[in-house]
């Protein structure tokens, strides 16, 4: 997705924690289209540091582009197996690191006299979890009713709140369970995706699902997605005369 907004003329500041794969990044599109930092967002405290160095170095940025993700399976059939820390970590890196940085970004983006933007990446699992995959299940749910929550209350400000929901995509994210070999080849291609995300965020789409979940039809999951959207317009709607 970073390769299709450089593409499309839009600069682009990489963030992640290695850093030979950033600067590949930056020497394939030039320094006038790319640049990058260096965080590990799963580490929480830094987090405040690390926007107040961002915005510093790129006062321009006007857009949190939220990507990060981990994906592990977990048996709470057999509690011996289950490493805590490991599961806890996966939540922190899902879902609360996001919380942590849309605080930190909030201010600078709320704070500019153009329109900015907050983009989530979520996944088709957060309204439909997958049993084997609990703390992913749990972190992108939780991040998904974030999402909805913070969009209602940015409504009246220049800040746009998109959430992207891809379906299973041939990424990296299951090279853990199942081995680069077998995780890369499942899902759709990460290039397939890429063209229908773009296409629909131009259509200033705000909330973008891309495919289905396994054993589902596309029709049969946006019905479980549109009864959702309509039942939290009306609460919205509800909530805001008690505001």
């Amino acid at each position: 997705m970073a390769d299709k907004l450089i593409a499309e003329g839009i600069h682009v500041t990489a963030v992640g924690r290695r850093k030979d794969r950033l600067d590949a990044f930056v020497s394939t599109h030039g320094s006038s289209k790319a640049s990058s930092l260096v965080a590990d967002i799963s580490d929480i405290s830094s987090i405040p540091a690390f926007a107040q160095n961002a915005i510093k170095q790129y006062p321009t940025i006007d857009a949190l582009f939220l990507n990060a993700g981990m994906q592990r399976n977990y048996n709470f059939a057999s509690p011996s197996t289950v490493k805590l820390l490991q599961f806890n970590e996966e939540i922190t890196t899902n879902f609360t690191s996001f919380v942590a940085l849309t605080h930190a970004f909030l201010p600078h983006l709320l704070a500019s006299p153009n329109p900015t933007g907050l983009i989530y990446t979520g996944t088709h699992i957060s309204l439909v979890p997958a049993s084997t995959m609990p703390a992913y299940s749990a972190s992108k749910a939780a991040l998904d009713a974030f999402i909805q929550c913070i969009r209602e209350q940015l409504r009246n400000t220049k800040v746009n709140v998109v959430h992207i929901s891809p379906p299973l995509v041939q990424t990296e994210l299951h090279d853990f369970e199942m081995g680069a070999e077998v995780g890369r080849k499942m899902g759709v291609p990460v290039e397939e995706f890429v063209a229908e995300t773009w296409a629909e965020l131009k259509e200033g789409k705000k909330d973008i699902y891309i495919g289905s979940i396994g054993a589902s039809t596309k029709d049969q999951f946006m019905e479980i997605a549109d009864k959702r959207a309509e039942a939290i317009d009306r609460l919205n709607q509800l909530l805001r005369k008690f505001q």
